[in-house]
Parts: structure tokens; C-alpha cells; sequence
């Protein structure tokens, strides 16, 4: 893991995972907060959603910024305000006068702050990095992200045991201070912008245009929403009437995360010539181990699965971000990655429902039967439909600012060694 003794990039993997942390810890806080306050789930579905509808709605209008302007300088911005806001909670929460109201308002804001985070920092990272360790580059990225969320609601029960849901802010404040001081440290080179400067609706119109002229990253994008909007519900409304069991639950849940993490490992170190084809049948296989999740009895054979699918779920994501990364000119870069990021927002949103209709319609064992089959025919669907959109491309540069070519004819991935 090379990458990691370049100065810039351990500044970004470690900055990075100290706010994903963040991140998981505040997501659990949250939803026990709003707990707590009502003693109703109601409540807690409230603040979920109001976690996720901001940033639907913004990433990709606020990613345009990022690529109008110092993407480096936007980062810091939104970190700092992030802890203008946590610090506005905690202290509403010490005087007793937070409610599920300004929870729910105070959720919502951060989500809308934050909502150009996520795009400008996988776009910096093509700042930062060559582009043939774009895979490995991600890969490492998303080990940080995924082990650093998965540890921040572990962190909840003891912060709350030894001491407060202030003390709980508090560290999710510092968090947003750490991100800052990691990206205010990065020495980045300037990205390629086009001539002159465009309003806001204009760039965002020839963002949408990059994209389309990149049919692969367009097929990439659609399929992964699609595919999110179809299974993630199954990962908690699903999972949770197939255990019938809270402890059983949480640790199904911690074995699939930490197969995430592994996943994401592993990938990194992977040579991977065709990144589009690669994203979209990981979903098949996805599909075929996700099938027959509800018709285990056995705990073990539901870990089991669900070690399947976490080293997989690794397989949807890095290879599409990388594949974005080396499509899309620099200039539209974090349009192209703020529309996937919303697409996932709004599909996280719905999945919930989607499972939960699926089941009562079905129930538990033909709803995961279909989810998987569904994910499946996507996946085989999407395939097809790169392959006929392969022989159209024409060769490019990767990143530059100049219409990039067809994956098929560009030059492998190839590492030394996915806010």
C-alpha cells in the first residue's frame, strides 16, 4: 500500500476516516436521541429521513461549486460549518430546550451543508493522486470509510455510559475539526477548468451533458441507484423479520460490515481492466448470495451470506468511482460523482419502503427470492447495454478536461499492490 507513505494521500485516508467516524457516531446519536425525546420509532424514521432528503435534493446542484471553484477551500468551509451546527445542538441539548423539532431541523441542516462534501472530496482525490492508482486510491479510501462508520456507533454506549450525549456531540464536532486540519494540510495541484465561467445552471446543464457523452459511467450510475434502491431495505427491514431477534440483528449487521471492510481491502490491492463491467455484474453476484437470505434458519448460515455480499458490495462502488474519475473531465468531475451521490440519497430514502412493501406483499422468503432475481436481471441488463454502447466510444484522455474514451480501449487500472 504504497500510496499511503505519499504525504497528501495519508493526510486525505486519515482526515477522511476521522470524520466517517464522525459520521457513524453522529447517525447513531441521532436516532437515539430522537429515542429518547419521544420514546416513538415514528420519530426516529423522522430524523432518518431528514438525514437523507437534503442531500438528494442538493448534492448535485452544490457539487457544481465544487467544480467552479477551490474544492480544497469548500471542504474546510463545510467542515467548519458542520461544527457550527453540532455546537448549536449540544448546547440547545445542555439547556433542555432540544426538542424532536430542532433535532429534526438541525439533522436536515447539517445533511444540506454537507451535501457538497462528499462529491468535491472524490474529486480532489484525482488532484492528488496518478491516474493509474484511481482504483487502489478508492479501494484504500473506502477501507477507512467503512471500518471507521462501523466503529462510531460502538463508540455511542460507552460515550453515553461514562458520559453524556453532549460529550457524544462534542467528539462529532472534533471530528469536523480533524477534516479540516487533514484537508487545510493537503498541497493539491490546480484542476483543469474550462474557458471562462459559467453560471450555475449552465454548468450544471454541461455537466449532465458530460455525463451522457460517457455512456458507460451513465449505464455505472443508473444501475447502482437502481440496484441500492432494490436491496438496501432488504439489509434492515428484511433482515430484521428474517432473525426475529435484536442481538442476532446487530451482530448479522457488525459481520456484514466488517465484510465491507475486508471487501474494500482486497480490492484494493486487484488489477481490474474493465471497471464498468465489473461494477455492474457485481451486482449479479450480489443478487444470487442476497436470494436465499430468507430462507436461512441458522445464524451461521446467515452470516455466512452476508460475509458473501459485504466482500462484494466492495466490487459495486470502487471500480465506479474510479471509472467516474477517469471519464468525466476534471471540470464537470464533481457534477458527474454529486449526481451518483444524490441518486443513492433518494434511493436510500425509498429502499425501506420498497422492502417493506416486497414483504407484506409476499413475504419474507419470495420478497428476498425477488430482490435477488431483480438484482440479477439488472446487472445482466446493464452488461448488454455497455457492451453495445462500448464499439461508440472514441479514445481520450483520462481526467484532462478532453472527451475521454472507451474503457475498453483505455489502459487498465493497474495498482502496485470506494461524508
Amino acid at each position: 500500500m504504497s500510496l499511503l507513505r505519499d504525504r497528501d494521500f495519508l493526510l486525505l485516508f486519515a482526515g477522511q476516516a476521522v470524520s466517517r467516524f464522525g459520521d457513524g457516531l453522529y447517525t447513531a446519536a441521532t436516532a437515539w436521541l430522537a429515542w429518547s425525546l419521544t420514546k416513538d420509532p415514528t420519530a426516529v424514521a423522522v430524523v432518518s429521513v431528514a438525514a437523507f432528503a437534503p442531500a438528494f435534493l442538493a448534492t448535485f446542484v452544490s457539487a457544481s461549486y465544487a467544480d467552479r471553484y477551490d474544492r480544497r477551500k469548500l471542504m474546510i468551509a463545510t467542515d467548519l460549518a458542520r461544527v457550527a451546527v453540532v455546537a448549536v445542538a449540544a448546547v440547545l441539548l445542555a439547556l433542555g430546550l432540544l426538542n424532536l423539532s430542532l433535532l429534526v431541523a438541525t439533522t436536515a441542516l447539517l445533511a444540506l451543508i454537507g451535501a457538497p462534501f462528499a462529491p468535491a472530496r472524490n474529486a480532489i482525490v484525482t488532484q492528488i493522486v496518478p491516474a493509474d492508482r484511481l482504483q487502489q486510491a478508492n479501494g484504500l479510501l473506502q477501507v477507512a470509510f467503512r471500518a471507521a462508520f462501523f466503529v462510531g456507533p460502538l463508540v455511542l454506549a460507552p460515550l453515553l455510559a461514562y458520559g453524556s450525549m453532549q460529550a457524544a456531540l462534542v467528539v462529532n464536532g472534533l471530528t469536523f475539526l480533524g477534516s479540516a486540519g487533514a484537508v487545510a494540510a493537503l498541497r493539491v495541484t490546480r484542476p483543469v477548468l474550462a474557458a471562462g465561467q459559467a453560471g450555475l445552471w449552465a454548468d450544471l446543464a454541461a455537466g449532465l451533458k458530460a455525463v451522457r457523452a460517457a455512456p458507460d459511467v451513465l449505464v455505472v450510475i443508473v444501475t447502482f441507484v437502481l440496484a441500492i434502491a432494490l436491496t438496501s431495505g432488504f439489509l434492515t427491514v428484511g433482515l430484521v423479520a428474517v432473525v426475529g431477534q435484536g442481538g442476532r440483528y446487530g451482530l448479522l449487521l457488525g459481520v456484514a460490515g466488517i465484510a465491507e471492510v475486508a471487501g474494500a481491502l482486497l480490492l484494493a490491492g486487484l488489477r481490474m481492466r474493465r471497471l464498468a463491467l465489473a461494477a455492474v455484474l457485481a451486482w449479479a453476484l450480489l443478487g444470487i448470495f442476497r436470494a436465499p437470505l430468507g430462507i436461512v434458519t441458522s445464524t451461521t448460515g446467515a452470516a455466512v451470506l452476508l460475509i458473501a455480499t459485504g466482500l462484494v458490495s466492495a466490487l459495486t462502488d470502487i471500480p465506479l468511482i474510479a471509472l467516474v474519475q477517469q471519464r468525466i473531465p476534471s471540470h464537470h468531475l464533481a457534477k458527474a460523482l454529486g449526481l451518483w451521490e444524490a441518486g443513492v440519497a433518494g434511493a436510500l430514502a425509498v429502499s425501506p419502503f420498497v422492502a417493506s412493501t416486497a414483504i407484506a406483499l409476499t413475504g419474507v422468503q419470495d420478497a428476498f427470492l425477488l430482490s435477488g432475481a431483480a438484482l440479477v436481471v439488472l446487472a445482466m441488463t446493464a452488461a448488454l447495454t455497455l457492451s453495445r454502447t462500448a464499439g461508440a466510444q472514441r479514445p481520450g484522455q483520462l481526467h484532462s478536461g478532453v472527451s475521454p474514451g472507451s474503457e475498453a480501449e483505455q489502459p487498465a487500472v493497474a495498482p502496485e499492490s470506494a461524508r
